[in-house]
C-alpha cells in the first residue's frame, strides 16, 4: 500500500474497518478515551468518531494495543509456529520476539531459515533475534555452528531485529574474537542480554559490549542495578520461571518507573497457556501486585516495541498497525476479541500451507547403532553423582557409594539411574556416561532429543537393554520423547522437525505428552517435577552444579570435566 493512499484515507476519514464504542487505552498519555478506531486496510488512520461499511461494536470494552512477548523460543512448545500461534493469539498476543537458538543448535543457518519460512504468512507477527551462542558452550557437540559470517546473510531480512541473548558473558567480557565479530555485526541494532546475577565491573563491561536487555533478573537489587546501567528488564513468567510476585511488589513499593520494563514468557508449556493465558496473565499479575492498569498495558505492548525499535506497533494511534485486543476489563485481562497484524479480527480457523523446509531439519537423529556394551560404566566404590533438586533445574554434585556388578561396572537401582548423552547430529560416536539420583526408574528408560542447548540424545534408565531400545525408537521417528519398559515402547512423542517440533495438531501433542507422563510414572518417575523436562536439562553445562554432556561428566561450578 502506498503512503499517499493512507494520507488521503486519513484526511477523508474513509476507513475499511471501524471498531465502535470502545474505551481506547492511550499508552502515550495514560488516558482511557471513549471513541471509535478507524483502520484503512492494516493501518490505523484515526481515533474519534467514524463510520464505514464494516463496523464492529466494542460495546464499551477496553481496546488495547496487541500484546507482545519480548523473548520466546517457539521450539520449546514442541509444535510448529502455526500451532503455537493458534494457542497464544486467543489470549491477546499479536507479536512475538523469537530467538530460534534451539533449532539453530541442531541445523544452524538452515534451521533459522526453516523458522523464518514457517512464520511468513501467519496472522501472528513473528520477529526474530539472531541466535548468538551456537553452540552454547565448547563442552559439548552441537549440530551446527553460527559464526558472524553465517549471520551476515540474514541482516537484510525484514523481520530480523538484532542479536539474540548473549549467554556467554565470559567470552563477551574477555573480548573473544568470535563474540566481538558477532557484536560488531549487530552494532546499532538491539542486542539481548542473558546475565543472571552479573554485577559490578563485570556488568559494566558486559553493557559496554552491547547487550541492552536482561530476562534473568531474580531479585529486586539485580533489577535496580541493571536499570541503573540503562538495561531494559523483561519480567518473565513461564512454566519454569514463576514466583515473580515479590519482585513486582518491590518495584511498586520503591516507585521505580516501568518505562524500561516489559513482559516475556521465554518458555511456557502449551497446556499452561491454555489454562492460564499468555502475556495477558502477566499483565493481570502485575495489576494484582500494584502496577497501574494502563502501566501494565504499556509493559505488555509499547515498552517492548520501543525496546526493539518497532515504530509502528505497540500503540493505538494514527500510523500504527491495526493489531489490537479487546478486553472485558483491565484487571483480569479477559480477551473478547483479537485483531491481527492484517487489521482484521482473528480467525481461529485460518489456514496456512506447510512450506517446504530444508532437508537439514529432518532426519536429524544420526547415530551409530547403540549396544549394551557401549553403555557400560566402570565404577569405583564411590562415584560422582548428579543429584536432582525437586522443583528446580539446579543439581547437586554428590559423592555416593553405588552398586557394581562382578566385572566392576555400575549397577543401577531405584535410587541411582544410569544417564547417557549420545551425540546425535553427525555420528561422531561420542557417548557421555554418568549416574543420576532422584529419577527412581525401575525396569525401564526414558529418552529425549530435546536436551538443552545442543540437543543431543539423552537417556536415563536402570538397564542397558531398554536404554538401547529408547535410542533406537527415537532414531526411527526422527527424535522426540519416549518411555520404554522391559523391551516395549510404552509411549512416544515423535518430533521429526529437528528432533524438537512436530506439525501434529496441538490436542494430539498434549495427549501424547500425557501418555508419556503416565508411562514415566509407571516405571517410577514421579514427583512434582515433569521427569521429561528434568531430563532435557541434565545435559546443559551452564546450570550448576554438575551435568553430563556427550563429552563426559562436567563440573559446572569449576568449569571442568570430572575424570
Amino acid at each position: 500500500m502506498k503512503q499517499h493512499e493512507l494520507i488521503r484515507a486519513a484526511l477523508a476519514g474513509e476507513a475499511t474497518l471501524v471498531i465502535k464504542n470502545a474505551k481506547v487505552v492511550n499508552v502515550f498519555t495514560g488516558e482511557i478515551l471513549p471513541g471509535d478506531v478507524a483502520l484503512y486496510e492494516d493501518t490505523i488512520i484515526g481515533v474519534g468518531n467514524y463510520r464505514c461499511e464494516q463496523e464492529i461494536d466494542a460495546g464499551g470494552a477496553y481496546l488495547c494495543p496487541g500484546f507482545i512477548d519480548g523473548h520466546v523460543h517457539i521450539e520449546s512448545s514442541m509444535v510448529i509456529p502455526e500451532s503455537f500461534a493458534r494457542v497464544i493469539m486467543p489470549h491477546g498476543t499479536t507479536t512475538i520476539i523469537a530467538d530460534p537458538h534451539e533449532i539453530a543448535n541442531v541445523a544452524g543457518a538452515a534451521g533459522f531459515r526453516a523458522m523464518y519460512k514457517l512464520t511468513d504468512d501467519l496472522p501472528l507477527r513473528v520477529l526474530f533475534m539472531m541466535p548468538s551462542c551456537v553452540p552454547s558452550t565448547p563442552f559439548e557437540h552441537s549440530g551446527a555452528e553460527l559464526v558472524a559470517e553465517d549471520m551476515e546473510q540474514f541482516l537484510r531480512k525484514s523481520r530480523v531485529l538484532g542479536l539474540g541473548e548473549v549467554m556467554d558473558y565470559v567470552s563477551t567480557v574477555n573480548c573473544s574474537r568470535e563474540m566481538m565479530d558477532k557484536l560488531r555485526l549487530f552494532e546499532g541494532r538491539p542486542i539481548d542480554g542473558h546475565a543472571p546475577l552479573l554485577s559490578g565491573r563485570e556488568l559494566n563491561a558486559y553493557r559496554v559490549a552491547g547487550p541492552s536487555t536482561d530476562h534473568e533478573c531474580s531479585n529486586f537489587e539485580e533489577v535496580l542495578e541493571k536499570l541503573r546501567t540503562g538495561m531494559r528488564i523483561l519480567i518473565r513468567v513461564g512454566s519454569a520461571a514463576n514466583g515473580i510476585e515479590e519482585l513486582l511488589q518491590k518495584i511498586v513499593k520503591a516507585g521505580l518507573p516501568t518505562d524500561n520494563m516489559f513482559f516475556c514468557t521465554d518458555d511456557k508449556h502449551l497446556e499452561n497457556i491454555r489454562a492460564e493465558g499468555h502475556i495477558n496473565c502477566i499483565a493481570a499479575l502485575a495489576v494484582r501486585c500494584g502496577i497501574k492498569p494502563v502501566e501494565a498495558v504499556r509493559m505488555a505492548s509499547y515498552n517492548a516495541a520501543r525496546a526493539y525499535g518497532l515504530r509502528n506497533i505497540g500503540a493505538i494511534a494514527p500510523g500504527y498497525k491495526g493489531d489490537m485486543v479487546l478486553f472485558e476489563d483491565l484487571k483480569d485481562f479477559k480477551v473478547l476479541q483479537v485483531f491481527t497484524r492484517f487489521g482484521q479480527p482473528y480467525d481461529p480457523n485460518f489456514t496456512m500451507a506447510m512450506p517446504i523446509l530444508p532437508p537439514a531439519v529432518y532426519n536429524s537423529v544420526r547415530i551409530n547403532p547403540i549396544s549394551p556394551a557401549d553403555l557400560r560404566l566402570a565404577a569405583k566404590e564411590v562415584m560422582p553423582v548428579i543429584g536432582l533438586v525437586e522443583g528446580q533445574l539446579m543439581t547437586r554434585h554428590l559423592e555416593r557409594k553405588v552398586g557394581r556388578d562382578g566385572a566392576g561396572y555400575f549397577l543401577p537401582d531405584e535410587t541411582y539411574s544410569k544417564l547417557a548423552v549420545i551425540e546425535r547430529h553427525h555420528k561422531r560416536g561420542c557417548i557421555g556416561l554418568g549416574i543420576v539420583e532422584g529419577l527412581h526408574i525401575k525396569n525401564g528408560a526414558i529418552a529425549s532429543t530435546v536436551a538443552h542447548d545442543s540437543h543431543n540424545l539423552v537417556i536415563a534408565g536402570d538397564n542397558d537393554r531398554d536404554m538401547c531400545m529408547a535410542a533406537e525408537a527415537l532414531a526411527e521417528c526422527g527424535g522426540g520423547f519416549c518411555v520404554v519398559s522391559q523391551g516395549i515402547v510404552l509411549a512416544r512423542l515423535p518430533l521429526p522437525i529437528g528432533g524438537l517440533m512436530t506439525d501434529a495438531p496441538v490436542d494430539d501433542v498434549l495427549a501424547r505428552q500425557q501418555a508419556l507422563l503416565s508411562a514415566a510414572a509407571s516405571i517410577g518417575c514421579s514427583g512434582q517435577s515433569d521427569p521429561l523436562v528434568t531430563l532435557s536439562f541434565l545435559a546443559l553445562p551452564v546450570i550448576p552444579e554438575i551435568r553430563l554432556t556427550d563429552e563426559g561428566l562436567f563440573d559446572v561450578t569449576n568449569m571442568r570435566f570430572i575424570q
